[in-house]
């Protein structure tokens, strides 16, 4: 197994953090993150895919994309999640700040879900770049409300997800 397996907590109630150390400079695990093309290989969770995945990459912009469930084995079987990213802050290749949203295929964003604001951090340590990721949530009860509903499980297999993709692009 690898020993780079994601660290997680929870600070001061409503943040949720997130760490990893992946074997890959920092430039290249960046580019991973900004271009569709490359989202689409790992930003998933076991079972689903990534079928619609638009991107504008820049402070601003929107990354609108769905997850559905192709495993006939899952009882999510054919369900769809939507999900609408809003970029804050890009500071290229050493953050990214964005609110990250549930919504709906036209994009209506779904204020009855919780709704963090994100920070990406890519910290180069030469050969490989350790990544935090802090959700800022409105309240301890939105931090929860995401975790009962299995995201760290989700944010575990995306992350390993990625993993298998930089040891194949090595």
């Amino acid at each position: 197994m690898p020993n780079n397996k994601m660290v997680s907590r929870v600070e001061k109630e409503r943040f949720l953090v997130l760490e990893r150390v992946y074997d890959m400079p920092r430039d290249q695990l960046f580019q991973l993150f900004k271009e569709p093309e490359h989202l689409k290989r790992w930003w998933s969770t076991d079972g689903w895919e990534l079928p619609v995945c638009n991107m504008d990459f820049r402070p601003g912009g929107v990354w609108h994309y769905c997850m559905k469930c192709v495993d006939k084995n899952q009882e999510e079987y054919g369900m769809e999640s939507w999900n609408k990213t809003i970029y804050k802050d890009i500071i290229e290749p050493e953050k990214i700040v964005y609110n990250d949203y549930f919504s709906d295929a036209e994009g209506n964003i779904n204020e009855s879900m919780p709704s963090p604001e994100v920070t990406m951090e890519f910290i180069d340590l030469g050969s490989q770049t350790k990544l935090v990721s802090r959700s800022e949530f409105d309240s301890a009860d939105s931090l929860q409300a995401v975790l009962d509903m299995g995201l760290l499980e989700g944010i575990t297999q995306t992350w390993n997800n990625l993993d298998v993709l930089v040891e194949r692009l090595k």
